[in-house]
Protein backbone atom coordinates (compact mmCIF):
# COMPACT_ATOMS: atom_id res chain seq x y z
CA UNK A 1 0.00 0.00 0.00
CA UNK A 2 1.28 3.55 -0.57
CA UNK A 3 1.40 5.65 1.78
CA UNK A 4 0.35 9.41 0.97
CA UNK A 5 2.84 12.30 1.58
CA UNK A 6 2.28 14.44 4.96
CA UNK A 7 1.44 17.96 4.61
CA UNK A 8 4.38 19.18 7.21
CA UNK A 9 3.90 23.14 6.39
CA UNK A 10 3.12 23.87 9.65
CA UNK A 11 5.38 21.97 12.17
CA UNK A 12 7.52 24.36 14.45
CA UNK A 13 10.55 22.55 13.43
CA UNK A 14 13.06 23.70 10.48
CA UNK A 15 10.85 22.71 7.43
CA UNK A 16 14.44 21.29 6.13
CA UNK A 17 14.36 19.10 8.95
CA UNK A 18 10.77 18.32 8.69
CA UNK A 19 10.85 17.35 4.61
CA UNK A 20 14.13 15.65 4.79
CA UNK A 21 12.32 13.49 7.71
CA UNK A 22 9.22 13.09 5.48
CA UNK A 23 10.88 11.94 2.54
CA UNK A 24 13.11 9.97 4.37
CA UNK A 25 10.63 8.26 5.46
CA UNK A 26 8.58 7.51 2.58
CA UNK A 27 11.81 5.77 1.13
CA UNK A 28 12.18 3.78 3.98
CA UNK A 29 8.94 2.36 3.58
CA UNK A 30 8.99 1.42 0.06
CA UNK A 31 6.50 4.88 -1.31
CA UNK A 32 9.35 6.35 -3.14
CA UNK A 33 11.30 3.58 -4.74
CA UNK A 34 14.70 3.11 -5.74
CA UNK A 35 15.22 4.74 -9.60
CA UNK A 36 12.13 6.99 -9.04
CA UNK A 37 12.42 10.65 -9.60
CA UNK A 38 12.29 13.68 -7.10
CA UNK A 39 10.45 16.73 -8.57
CA UNK A 40 10.91 19.78 -6.36
CA UNK A 41 7.86 21.70 -7.11
CA UNK A 42 5.56 18.35 -7.05
CA UNK A 43 7.09 17.61 -3.65
CA UNK A 44 6.27 21.30 -2.54
CA UNK A 45 2.87 20.92 -3.34
CA UNK A 46 2.20 17.05 -1.97
CA UNK A 47 3.84 18.90 1.38
CA UNK A 48 2.57 21.86 1.46
CA UNK A 49 5.83 24.06 1.67
CA UNK A 50 7.63 26.08 -0.63
CA UNK A 51 10.40 24.82 -2.96
CA UNK A 52 13.20 25.98 -1.12
CA UNK A 53 13.35 23.41 2.38
CA UNK A 54 12.61 20.24 -0.20
CA UNK A 55 15.60 21.35 -2.04
CA UNK A 56 17.55 21.94 0.98
CA UNK A 57 16.11 18.79 1.85
CA UNK A 58 17.31 16.54 -1.32
CA UNK A 59 20.84 17.97 -0.09
CA UNK A 60 20.26 16.39 3.24
CA UNK A 61 19.72 12.76 1.67
CA UNK A 62 22.09 12.95 -1.07
CA UNK A 63 24.67 13.45 1.80
CA UNK A 64 22.84 10.54 3.75
CA UNK A 65 23.32 8.40 0.54
CA UNK A 66 19.49 8.12 -0.31
CA UNK A 67 19.69 10.11 -3.41
CA UNK A 68 21.41 10.38 -6.44
CA UNK A 69 21.27 14.12 -7.53
CA UNK A 70 22.72 15.89 -10.89
CA UNK A 71 22.44 18.76 -12.29
CA UNK A 72 21.36 17.97 -15.44
CA UNK A 73 18.91 14.85 -14.76
CA UNK A 74 17.49 15.67 -11.22
CA UNK A 75 17.10 13.82 -8.17
CA UNK A 76 16.10 10.16 -8.18
CA UNK A 77 16.16 7.72 -5.36
CA UNK A 78 19.51 5.63 -4.77
CA UNK A 79 19.85 1.93 -5.67
CA UNK A 80 21.84 -0.14 -3.34
CA UNK A 81 24.05 -2.51 -4.72
CA UNK A 82 25.44 -5.61 -3.40
CA UNK A 83 29.01 -3.47 -3.80
CA UNK A 84 27.52 -0.68 -2.13
CA UNK A 85 26.57 -2.89 1.03
CA UNK A 86 29.23 -4.33 1.12
CA UNK A 87 30.84 -1.27 1.63
CA UNK A 88 28.34 -0.26 4.58
CA UNK A 89 29.53 -3.26 6.43
CA UNK A 90 32.84 -2.04 6.57
CA UNK A 91 32.18 0.75 7.95
CA UNK A 92 30.03 -0.89 10.43
CA UNK A 93 32.46 -3.03 11.37
CA UNK A 94 34.95 -0.58 12.00
CA UNK A 95 31.91 2.31 14.34
CA UNK A 96 29.31 -0.03 16.15
CA UNK A 97 31.92 -1.87 18.05
CA UNK A 98 33.78 1.43 18.86
CA UNK A 99 30.03 2.63 19.79
CA UNK A 100 28.93 0.13 22.24
CA UNK A 101 32.68 -0.08 23.78
CA UNK A 102 32.25 3.62 24.36
CA UNK A 103 28.40 3.57 25.68
CA UNK A 104 29.56 0.72 28.03
CA UNK A 105 32.92 2.61 28.84
CA UNK A 106 31.04 5.72 29.72
CA UNK A 107 31.76 7.57 33.08
CA UNK A 108 28.40 8.47 33.77
CA UNK A 109 25.89 5.80 31.79
CA UNK A 110 22.85 7.42 30.50
CA UNK A 111 20.27 5.48 32.25
CA UNK A 112 17.68 7.52 30.53
CA UNK A 113 18.67 5.80 27.29
CA UNK A 114 19.28 2.45 28.31
CA UNK A 115 16.10 2.35 29.81
CA UNK A 116 14.58 3.40 26.33
CA UNK A 117 16.08 0.21 24.90
CA UNK A 118 14.90 -2.11 26.92
CA UNK A 119 11.41 -0.51 26.34
CA UNK A 120 12.22 -1.09 22.69
CA UNK A 121 13.27 -4.50 23.35
CA UNK A 122 10.36 -5.36 25.31
CA UNK A 123 8.05 -3.77 23.15
CA UNK A 124 9.46 -6.03 20.27
CA UNK A 125 8.89 -9.15 22.16
CA UNK A 126 5.33 -8.17 23.19
CA UNK A 127 4.46 -7.78 19.81
CA UNK A 128 6.25 -10.35 17.90
CA UNK A 129 5.90 -10.93 14.55
CA UNK A 130 2.38 -9.21 14.42
CA UNK A 131 4.32 -6.11 14.53
CA UNK A 132 4.62 -4.57 11.38
CA UNK A 133 8.23 -4.44 9.15
CA UNK A 134 7.68 -0.33 9.28
CA UNK A 135 7.56 0.28 13.13
CA UNK A 136 10.17 -2.42 13.44
CA UNK A 137 12.97 -1.18 11.10
CA UNK A 138 12.18 2.38 12.92
CA UNK A 139 12.43 0.83 16.09
CA UNK A 140 15.96 -0.80 15.24
CA UNK A 141 17.21 2.34 13.91
CA UNK A 142 16.45 3.78 17.15
CA UNK A 143 17.72 1.60 19.36
CA UNK A 144 21.29 1.49 17.51
CA UNK A 145 21.33 5.42 17.45
CA UNK A 146 20.63 5.08 21.25
CA UNK A 147 23.42 3.10 21.33
CA UNK A 148 25.66 6.01 19.55
CA UNK A 149 24.41 8.74 21.65
CA UNK A 150 25.12 6.91 24.89
CA UNK A 151 28.96 7.58 23.89
CA UNK A 152 28.73 11.70 24.20
CA UNK A 153 31.12 12.04 21.50
CA UNK A 154 30.14 14.52 19.36
CA UNK A 155 32.14 13.42 16.22
CA UNK A 156 31.41 9.61 16.55
CA UNK A 157 27.55 10.19 16.57
CA UNK A 158 28.04 12.75 13.46
CA UNK A 159 29.51 10.04 11.57
CA UNK A 160 26.94 7.07 12.94
CA UNK A 161 23.95 8.18 12.71
CA UNK A 162 23.45 8.53 9.12
CA UNK A 163 25.06 5.42 8.76
CA UNK A 164 22.55 3.91 10.59
CA UNK A 165 19.56 5.41 9.32
CA UNK A 166 21.48 4.17 5.99
CA UNK A 167 21.57 1.02 7.38
CA UNK A 168 18.34 1.18 8.16
CA UNK A 169 16.86 0.92 3.96
CA UNK A 170 18.91 -2.04 3.98
CA UNK A 171 17.36 -4.16 6.56
CA UNK A 172 13.57 -2.70 5.85
CA UNK A 173 14.18 -4.15 2.35
CA UNK A 174 15.97 -7.53 3.35
CA UNK A 175 16.37 -8.56 6.63
CA UNK A 176 13.76 -10.72 8.59
CA UNK A 177 13.32 -8.03 11.16
CA UNK A 178 9.59 -9.68 12.27
CA UNK A 179 11.59 -12.88 13.40
CA UNK A 180 12.20 -13.21 17.22
CA UNK A 181 15.79 -14.25 16.54
CA UNK A 182 16.40 -11.00 15.01
CA UNK A 183 16.41 -9.19 17.77
CA UNK A 184 18.04 -11.91 20.41
CA UNK A 185 21.36 -10.63 19.95
CA UNK A 186 20.20 -6.94 20.38
CA UNK A 187 19.46 -7.89 24.30
CA UNK A 188 23.15 -9.49 25.18
CA UNK A 189 24.13 -5.98 23.80
CA UNK A 190 22.21 -3.91 26.08
CA UNK A 191 22.96 -5.61 28.77
CA UNK A 192 26.59 -5.47 28.06
CA UNK A 193 26.57 -1.19 27.92
CA UNK A 194 24.15 -1.81 31.14
CA UNK A 195 26.59 -3.78 32.57
CA UNK A 196 29.36 -1.26 32.01
CA UNK A 197 31.53 -4.13 30.41
CA UNK A 198 33.37 -2.04 27.28
CA UNK A 199 34.99 -5.57 25.76
CA UNK A 200 31.54 -7.66 25.83
CA UNK A 201 29.71 -4.71 24.54
CA UNK A 202 32.44 -4.91 21.06
CA UNK A 203 32.05 -8.53 20.77
CA UNK A 204 28.32 -8.26 21.35
CA UNK A 205 28.19 -5.32 18.48
CA UNK A 206 30.92 -6.80 16.46
CA UNK A 207 29.31 -10.54 16.53
CA UNK A 208 25.74 -8.88 15.29
CA UNK A 209 27.21 -7.06 12.80
CA UNK A 210 28.86 -9.98 11.10
CA UNK A 211 25.66 -11.90 11.52
CA UNK A 212 23.31 -9.32 10.07
CA UNK A 213 25.78 -9.07 7.41
CA UNK A 214 26.33 -12.88 6.49
CA UNK A 215 22.55 -13.34 6.49
CA UNK A 216 22.20 -10.16 4.20
CA UNK A 217 24.54 -11.77 1.38
CA UNK A 218 22.68 -14.04 -0.50
CA UNK A 219 19.53 -12.19 -0.85
CA UNK A 220 22.20 -9.41 -1.99
CA UNK A 221 23.99 -10.70 -5.16
CA UNK A 222 20.72 -12.02 -6.14
CA UNK A 223 19.76 -8.18 -6.53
Amino acid sequence: MTTEPVLVGDNHRPLRDVVAAELRRLILDGSLKPGDRLVEDRLAQQLGVSRNPVREAMRVLEAEGFLNVTSRRGAFVARLSARQAEDLFHVRLALEPLGARLAAAAEEPRQDLIARCREILELVRESGPEQDLDTLSTLHTELHSLIFEMTGNDYLIALAIPMVKRGQWLLRQSAPLQTPSAWEQHEGLIAAIAAGDPDLAEAAARHHVLSVRNGLRPNLHEA
